[in-house]
């Protein structure tokens, strides 16, 4: 039987409505800093819901893509491209010392661009099919994130893209985990990306009635486990991470964040939009990832929650972190960092996973903001509006997707 390999987290980035690197990112998160606004991407006036967390201040010009790039590229790719190379540069990898076709890539997203499937389909109706771009499909099929990650870093081993709704990220998270256990790359960069904040996007989970409608308060409008919480926010931007063998980094002798020891993933069968009545697919996800783990409910010191502050999801989260930790429920630490990025939808999994490998870093448990009101439904300890300096050696994430989809991931401080 092969011996699997252990696996470590040596690289971070990030682009996000709170900031567009980690160092700024990770600030925001410790000092309670809302990322949420008015729309300013179009004109949201006649929307139920007229707020999201957009990215600010994003300079294509500081990642080697051109002006020439960017128009072959939707957002999504482009926020996926600027947080590989933070990564790659984090991790400390000289690419041109390493055999890149052991360098691998997996990007998940769950939507894709429906901002160039918008604008080209004007000019369709408008002038007619001849003059569509031809880059409509390879702009806004989801898979060329992580075409155009491989692409400018030169990447040549297993790549591949998933796109489960909002589990996307870290279900990508856990196929590269899995693949460098298996030994078939030594090095795999991996994590979520999304832009979506379009007409499209914005009137179609207004339609759903998914959305927060509290405009007038935008930075308190993502209130996750809060009882007066009233839908989630749109977010963009991009969370990646590189993945590495044990033994690759120690040849190099690289700085190691953390560990990655556990994997789970479930399906609710149960509806297409709303999470099992009794959290069933989530408690799994989190037993299984446990098991991989060879870890008891106890040894987890810190969970970063799916929390999108939705009614269902929230609730039903909660349920499910009981019935998969038992007792110990309720003296773990609970946050979810949706109260100050808003939801960033398939990149939510990859940004997420990086905050857990800052917790183990820096020993802080980013809060959840906007905590005013308890709600007898979500009765844990959700570290409420301020952060707390806690040691962290154990995180989970967790991720819950449309069509019920879950993954929860596993990290730990790293001992040698």
């Amino acid at each position: 039987m092969r011996q699997e390999n252990r696996v470590v987290v040596t690289g971070l980035g990030v682009i996000s409505p709170v900031g567009n690197d980690i160092q700024i990112f990770w600030q925001a998160l410790k000092d309670g800093k809302s990322g949420v606004g008015m729309i300013t991407s179009f004109d949201a006036t006649k929307f139920d819901s007229r707020i999201a967390g957009e990215v600010k201040g994003f300079d294509h010009n500081l990642y080697g893509m051109s002006s020439k790039d960017i128009k072959r590229m939707d957002k999504f790719a482009q926020y996926a491209i600027a947080a590989s190379k933070q990564a790659i540069i984090d991790s400390g990898i000289n690419l041109e010392k390493e055999d890149r076709e052991r360098i691998g890539v997996v990007v998940g997203s769950g939507i894709g661009s429906l901002y160039t499937i918008e604008e080209e389909h004007k000019v369709m109706l408008n002038k007619g099919p001849s003059k569509m771009s031809p880059f409509l499909i390879p702009m806004l099929i989801v898979n060329e994130a992580a075409g155009q990650v491989a692409i400018f870093s030169g990447l040549k081993g297993p790549n591949s893209c998933v796109a489960t709704a909002c589990a996307s990220g870290s279900h990508a998270i856990g196929d590269a985990f899995r693949i460098l256990e298996r030994g078939d790359a030594d090095v795999m960069v991996t994590g979520g990306t999304e832009s979506c904040i379009v007409p499209t996007g914005v009137g179609g989970f207004c339609a759903l009635k998914g959305l927060s409608t509290r405009n007038n308060e935008p930075t308190k409008a993502s209130r996750p486990f809060d009882k007066e919480r009233d839908g989630f926010v749109m977010a963009e931007g991009c969370g990646l991470v590189v993945l590495e063998t044990l033994e690759h980094a120690k040849k190099r002798n690289a700085k190691i964040y953390a560990e990655m020891i556990g994997y789970g993933m479930s399906g609710d069968a149960y509806h297409m939009t709303a999470p099992d009545p009794e959290g069933d697919g989530a408690m799994r996800a989190m037993k299984l990832a446990l098991k991989d783990a060879k870890l008891n409910p106890e040894d987890i010191d810190y969970i970063n929650a799916h929390g999108t502050s939705t009614k269902l999801n929230d609730k039903l989260e909660t349920m499910a972190i009981k019935r998969a930790l038992g007792a110990y429920a309720k003296k773990v630490m609970v946050s979810s960092t949706k109260s100050m990025t808003g939801h960033l939808l398939g990149a939510a999994g990859g940004v997420e996973f990086v905050v857990c490998c800052l917790a183990i870093k820096d020993s802080v448990v980013p809060p959840t903001i906007n905590y005013e009101y308890p709600d007898p439904d979500c009765d844990l300890d959700y570290v409420p509006n301020t952060a707390r300096k806690e040691k962290v050696d154990v995180c989970m994430s967790n991720s819950l997707g449309f069509g019920g989809h879950n993954a929860s991931l596993v990290v730990k401080k790293f001992t040698g």
